[in-house]
Order: C-alpha cells, then structure tokens, then sequence
C-alpha cells in the first residue's frame, strides 16, 4: 500500500495507527511511536459570478496542514495504542497575524485484541466516514469553503461531515472482509440552547470489501441516531440519518456512487443548536469516476444535496488531475463548478468555478 493509501487511513483514524506512519521514532520490546505529516497549498482563482469579482488566494486543499502521533504497546494478549492529531489552518494570518487556529480532531486510545479493537477518545464520526475518507478528491480542493479555513470538498454537495466526537466505539475483526463498527458518540442539542439528551448518540457503520475476478468491490452504509428535547418548548427532535455507498476498480478505471438520507440533522455538520432544528429530510448523492495511468489519476465528481432544513440545494462538478512526483510529493490540478440555490425563494445564493492548483508533501 502506498503512502497516500496509509495517509488517508491513518487520517480517518479507528485501527492500528502505528503501523500506517511513514516515520518510525521507536519501535523495541513491542513498543512502538510513530509520527506522520501532511502540508500542502493551493494557488486558488475564483470567478465568483454573482458579485462579478475575480479573487486570487493561496488556500489549504480540503484536508488541513497535519501532524500525528501514534504508540502502542504490546501488553500480553492485548495491544494498547493511541493516536492523536493535530490539525492548522494557514489562512488565519490576515486576520489575526502571527495567531495560528489548531484544533484536535482525534485524541484517542484503543484497545485491540482477538475480538476486534475498542477505542475511547475523540475522531470522526462513524456516519458519512467512508463517504467522505472514500471521497476521490480527497486530497484535493473541491467546493468553496469558509475564507479563513478549508475548502469544503463535496462536503454539503453529497455528503455531510463525519464531525469528530467523543465517544466509545467498537470495531470488529476483519470477518472475511466485512468490518462492523459501532459506537456511543458525545450527543448534540438539536432541540435548542435549553435543550437536554436522555440518551447519547448512537453510529454505526457496515464495511464489506471483496474481489470478484480482477473487480475489487468496497461497499459500506452507515447510520446516526439520535434524540434531543426541550422541556421550555416542548419540542422533540428525533434525528435520523442513513449513508451508503459502493466503489469498484478494475485495472485502473474506478467508479464509485454513494448517497444519503437524513432528518432533523444539521445538513453540513452535526452541532449543537440555539433553536430547534425542525424534523424535516434532506438527501444526496455523490457519482465519481477516476482513471490511473502510471502516476497520474484523472478524476471527474458530481455531487448534489437537497436540504429543507437547510433551505438549499447545491451542485457541485470537479475535473481533478493528480500526479505522483514520488511517494512523498504529489501535485494537482483542479476545475470546480458550485451552485447553490436557497429552496424557499429560488434565488441563487452562489455561483462560482475555482481553478486549484496545489501541492502535497506528506511522510
């Protein structure tokens, strides 16, 4: 496998850390720590069509600048690990400089024996993980997304963002190439600022990965549960949410297809809301192909979302090129049209195509 495998891997965390980092710090008498590290920037030009503006910027792609520490310990039957992740914005500076913003998006420990891994800390979400870490443009730039921080990929154009948790979560062995994981996540209020969760948030995720002749087939669906209630209102607001998806590749030509389905949930991210989110559905999709020839993969993406609770619609079309310099430098070019339309009025709310030309370091 190579690095740009063990990296994405590694980034959407929930197994052995330890043995995806390119650098080895300290490995005797079955100990083991490990660091790994991701840096890249993009020359970002932006036709933004609604304000008649042209805006150059020099961005982060969709996955932020990185660096991660992972141990384990060998402890008789069981191997104790532990990741954590620290994860930088570098387009902070012009409006707070020399003040960089870092947040932990995995601090966690794991458990790993004959029955499979527990892990206990804060990482992603089980729901909409492998729509997103399975996402061909990964490593890209994709759709629009805050001024200060990342772009947005096709996140809210296909899938929502497997926000990282606290949380207890169960992985099972490998069962012949089915994986199943399930986990009690940190709940979110969505029934208001005075809103309370008898109950955590449950998420789960079904993985099954096989070879039929030269095909290689991953297919995945997942899931989120939740309930949040207000006594001052006298709202409940039951949130459901269901993300499937399947990936095949043969001899270089992938292709790839998922969706989702979800109500009362917040439609980027899952977070905690001063009003109630009302119970109604949003849904998308996510169609991908990508052909490799040698040490470059042309990639084509369309994305949609249709959310009434967030009152949008949204398209999003990529044409990417990714070129492997080596196993540690990688460069890429992109072509991004995003459109989003508010639902309740028809007027458009943005318009715009982006020229992203990057590149990665990682180790």
């Amino acid at each position: 496998m190579n690095k740009k495998h063990l990296l994405a891997l590694a980034i959407a965390g929930g197994m052995s850390t330890q043995t995806q980092a390119a650098i080895e710090v300290y490995n005797e008498d079955g100990t083991q720590f490990s660091v790994d590290g991701y840096f890249n920037a993009f020359y970002v030009n932006r036709d933004d069509k609604l304000s008649d503006v042209r805006q150059s910027r020099v961005k982060m792609g969709f996955l932020p600048n990185t660096i991660g520490f992972n141990f384990s310990k060998e402890m008789g039957e069981l191997t104790l690990g532990g990741r954590s992740s620290f994860w930088t914005t570098i387009n902070d500076s012009l409006d707070s400089p020399t003040d960089t913003s870092i947040d932990v998006r995995q601090f966690y420990a794991t458990v790993d024996g004959s029955f499979g891994q527990v892990l206990i800390g804060k990482d992603f979400g089980l729901y909409s993980r492998n729509n997103i870490f399975l996402d061909e443009i990964l490593m890209g730039f994709g759709s629009p997304g805050a001024p200060g921080g990342v772009s947005f990929g096709n996140i809210r154009t296909g899938y929502a963002y497997p926000t990282p948790s606290a949380q207890i979560t169960y992985r099972s062995p490998d069962l012949g190439g089915l994986k199943i994981a399930a986990g009690v996540l940190d709940p979110a209020t969505t029934s208001g600022a005075d809103g309370y969760e008898e109950a955590p948030r449950f998420e789960s995720e079904i993985t099954y990965a096989m070879s039929l002749g030269e095909v290689d087939l991953t297919t995945w669906v997942n899931g989120r549960y939740q309930s949040s209630e207000s006594d001052t209102t006298n709202t409940t607001v039951d949130s459901t949410a269901v993300g499937y998806g399947m990936k095949a590749s043969v001899a270089g030509l992938t292709l790839a297809a998922s969706g989702y389905t979800a109500d009362g949930d917040a439609p980027v991210l899952i977070t905690n809301q001063a009003v109630a989110l009302e119970e109604e559905s949003e849904d998308g999709y996510l169609l991908q192909g990508a052909y490799t020839l040698g040490a470059t993969k042309l990639v084509l993406s369309y994305g949609e979302t249709d959310s009434d609770v967030g009152d949008f619609e949204t398209e999003n079309t990529t044409i990417g090129l990714f070129h492997d310099v080596n196993s540690n430098l990688k460069v890429v070019a992109e072509y991004n049209m995003f459109e989003q339309t508010t639902k309740s009025t028809g007027a458009d709310a943005a318009d715009a195509d982006t020229i992203a030309v990057g590149a990665i370091v990682l180790f």
